[in-house]
C-alpha cells in the first residue's frame, strides 16, 4: 500500500516499517540560497526528514496581503530534491520563539483572548489563511500524484499548555481535512496529563515532547494512547537565549545520551533543533518569566536561533554533530553521507566607519505612519505596528511644580525626552521616570516592541503603552502618536532620501556608511560602541542587536554580502557608536 500511514505499533511508508529521524530546520529563518547546503547537512548528520513550522504572520502581515507564501512550496520541493520526507506544522499558533506565536498582531489586537478558541471572528480567519497556505501543501503530500516529501501534518501547536477547547482542536483538523490533507494529522504536547489530555484529538496521533527522560515521558503517553506509534516530536537537543541572560549550552554528551534513550525505546524523534538559523528582520519573540505561570517580566529572545544545535547558526558541524551522528548512525541503513563541502566565508576583515546620520525624527517624518492625536496612547495594534517603535508625544501643562511621571501598563521599553533632552529610560518594572518633571513641558516616549510573548497565557497581549501617562496621580490627555514599522525600510529608495550628512556618534538615529568586501561569504557583524537598534546589508535586515548580550555579533549569510561596497545602515534607538566591522 502506498503512502506513509500509522500503524499500530508503529509508522509504515508504502507498506513498510520506517523510524523517523527528523530535525527541525525553518524555512524563514535560513536565506534561501542555503537552504541546499543545510538539508545537505541533516542528511549527513543521519537524519531522513525536516521538520518546519509555518510562521502566519510573516506571511500575511495585513488582512488578506500574502507575502510570498509559495516560499514554503519552494522549500518543501528543496526537502525533497535532497530525499527526505517532510512534516508541516502550520498551526494557526507555532510558539517557535517567533514574534506572537506566528498569530498576525491585527488578528489578536481584534479578538484578543478569544484567539485559539471556536470563536468564529477568530476561526474565520483561520480558515482563509488555511485555504491559502495549504495549497501550497496538499500537491506536495507523498503518495499523491507529485510524488511531495510531506508525510504528515499538525493540528495547533503544544495546545495542551494553553486550552481546553476540543470543539477548537477538532474544526482545525477539519479545515485540513476539508482542504485537501490525507497523510495523517498529529498533536504534540508535553508529558504531562493536562497537556494530553488538553491538547490531543481522538483518532489523531499524539506525540510528546521533552529535553530528556524519554522512558517516563512515553510511559505518560501510553497512559493516555495504549496503542500506535511513539514519537518525541521535539527532542530539545539545547534551548534559546534571552536578551540580558546568560548563553545557553547543553553538553553534547548528555544530550546524545537522551537522543540514544529514546531510539532504545522504539520511538521516532525530531531533533529540535538540528539547525535553529536566525530571527532576521527582528522577528524573534519573547516569554514571560515567573515560572509555570510565565506570567512574570518580559524576557525577549535574542536575534541568533542558534539554540546549541548540531548545526550551528553559520551552517557549521558542531562537536554535539558528530555525537548524534554517531547515534543515528546505528539505525541508518548504510553508510552515513559524508557533510557537503563548507559554504565560502568572508576572504578578510572589514571595517569602516558610518560617516552618515539622521536623526530619529527625520528617519520618522520619512517613513513612520501618519500623526494622529489620540485622548489616551494607541497601542501598536492601533497604529497597524507590527515591529518597529512608536512615538508618542504629550505636553505637562503648567505652570506647576516638579512632579514624577509615570507610566501604567507599559510594553516593553520607552526613552523618555523632556523638551529635546534625554530625561531616561522607562521599563515595565520601572515605570517611573527617576527625575520630576515640572510644567509646561513636551515630553516624548519613544518605546520599542522588545519582541510579542510567543508563549503562556499572555499571548497576544499589545504592544506600546496599554494604560496611560500619569503626572502625578493625574493622566495626561490629548497624545499624539507616530508609528515607525521596520518593514517601511525595505523600500530602500526611500531609506537613501532621507537627510543625513551629520555627526551622530553618541545619538540615536539612522547611521549610513558602506563596507568594501573581498571575498564574499558568511560573516558576522560587530558593532562596537551602538548600544541597541537594527542593521541592514544591502537592504536586508539581519535582526536586532543589544549591548546586554549575550549575543554579540550578528550573522551575515553570505548570499547578503557582494564584492566590492556593501551598504550599510544602522537604526540606533539609543546611544550609537562610530564603526562597524565584517569579520
Amino acid at each position: 500500500m502506498d503512502g506513509f500511514r500509522v500503524g499500530a505499533d508503529g509508522f509504515e511508508l508504502d507498506g513498510r516499517p520506517v523510524r523517523l529521524l527528523s530535525g527541525a530546520l525553518h524555512y524563514f529563518r535560513v536565506h534561501e540560497e542555503q537552504w541546499r547546503h543545510r538539508l545537505a547537512m541533516l542528511r549527513a548528520l543521519g537524519l531522513n526528514c525536516v521538520e518546519t513550522y509555518v510562521p502566519w504572520n510573516l506571511h500575511e502581515p495585513g488582512p488578506g496581503d500574502y507575502r510570498d507564501v509559495e516560499a514554503l512550496g519552494r522549500f518543501l520541493d528543496a526537502v525533497r530534491e535532497a530525499g527526505l520526507w517532510a512534516i508541516v506544522r502550520p498551526g494557526p499558533y507555532i510558539c517557535a520563539e517567533w514574534e506572537n506565536g506566528g498569530l498576525p498582531h491585527w488578528l489578536t489586537g481584534v479578538v484578543g483572548a478569544r484567539a485559539r478558541t471556536r470563536d468564529e471572528e477568530y476561526l474565520g480567519h483561520v480558515g482563509r489563511w488555511f485555504r491559502r497556505l495549504l495549497r501550497e501543501v496538499v500537491p506536495r503530500q507523498h503518495g499523491g500524484p507529485g510524488g511531495g516529501p510531506v508525510i504528515m501534518v499538525q493540528v495547533e501547536n503544544e495546545y495542551g499548555s494553553y486550552g481546553s477547547d476540543r470543539v477548537y482542536l477538532a474544526h482545525l483538523a477539519d479545515l485540513l481535512r476539508a482542504a485537501g490533507v490525507r497523510v495523517p494529522l498529529f498533536t504534540s504536547d508535553g508529558p504531562e496529563d493536562h497537556m494530553l489530555s488538553g491538547g490531543s484529538l481522538p483518532g489523531v496521533l499524539a506525540t510528546v515532547n521533552f529535553g530528556s527522560g524519554a522512558r517516563a515521558a512515553f510511559a505518560k503517553l501510553r497512559e493516555h494512547r495504549p496503542s500506535g506509534p511513539l514519537m518525541c516530536m521535539e527532542f530539545w537537543c539545547g534551548w534559546f537565549d534571552h536578551w540580558g541572560a546568560e548563553h545557553v549550552v547543553r553538553d553534547a554528551g548528555d544530550a546524545a545520551a537522551a537522543l540514544a534513550e529514546i531510539l532504545e525505546c522504539g520511538a521516532s524523534v525530531n531533533l529540535y533543533m538540528a539547525h535553529g538559523g536566525t530571527n532576521f528582520a527582528g522577528w524573534a519573540g519573547a516569554n514571560r518569566g515567573g515560572g509555570a505561570l510565565h506570567d512574570g517580566a518580559l524576557e525577549p529572545d535574542v536575534t541568533s536561533y542558534d539554540y546549541d544545535a548540531p548545526i550551528d547558526e553559520h551552517g557549521r558541524p558542531t562537536a554535539k554533530f558528530e555525537a548524534f551522528r554517531d547515534v543515528l548512525a546505528r539505525y541508518a541503513p548504510g553508510p552515513l553521507p559524508e557533510p557537503p563541502a563548507p559554504l565560502p566565508v568572508l576572504g578578510a576583515p572589514v571595517s569602516a566607519a558610518l560617516a552618515d546620520w539622521a536623526p530619529l525624527d527625520a528617519v520618522l517624518d520619512r517613513l513612520g505612519t501618519p500623526e494622529a492625536e489620540h485622548a489616551v496612547p494607541p497601542t501598536f495594534e492601533e497604529l497597524d505596528v507590527d515591529r518597529g517603535l512608536v512615538r508618542y508625544a504629550l505636553t505637562v501643562p503648567g505652570p506647576r511644580g516638579p512632579c514624577p511621571l509615570s507610566v501604567r501598563g507599559l510594553r516593553d521599553r520607552a526613552v523618555v525626552y523632556v523638551d529635546g533632552e534625554r530625561a531616561g529610560v522607562l521599563t515595565e518594572d520601572e515605570p517611573v521616570l527617576g527625575v520630576p518633571v515640572a510644567g509646561h513641558a513636551r515630553v516624548e516616549l519613544w518605546v520599542e516592541s522588545l519582541g510579542r510573548v510567543n508563549y503562556g497565557p499572555r499571548l497576544g497581549e499589545p504592544k506600546g503603552i496599554e494604560g496611560g501617562v500619569l503626572h502625578e496621580r493625574q493622566y495626561l490627555h490629548g497624545v499624539r502618536a507616530r508609528g515607525l514599522r521596520l518593514d517601511a525600510f525595505d523600500v530602500a529608495p526611500a531609506v537613501r532620501e532621507i537627510p543625513g550628512g551629520g555627526q551622530g556618534r553618541g545619538r540615536p538615529g539612522l547611521y549610513r556608511g558602506a563596507l568594501s568586501v573581498r571575498g564574499a561569504g558568511d560573516a558576522a557583524l560587530e558593532l562596537p560602541g551602538f548600544t541597541r537598534g537594527f542593521v541592514w546589508v544591502n537592504g536586508f535586515n539581519l535582526g536586532r542587536y543589544w549591548s546586554v548580550g549575550p549575543q554579540r555579533s550578528l550573522y551575515v549569510p553570505g548570499p547578503v554580502l557582494r564584492e566590492g561596497e556593501n551598504e550599510v545602515w544602522v537604526l540606533e534607538l539609543e546611544e550609537g557608536g562610530e564603526r562597524v566591522a565584517l569579520r
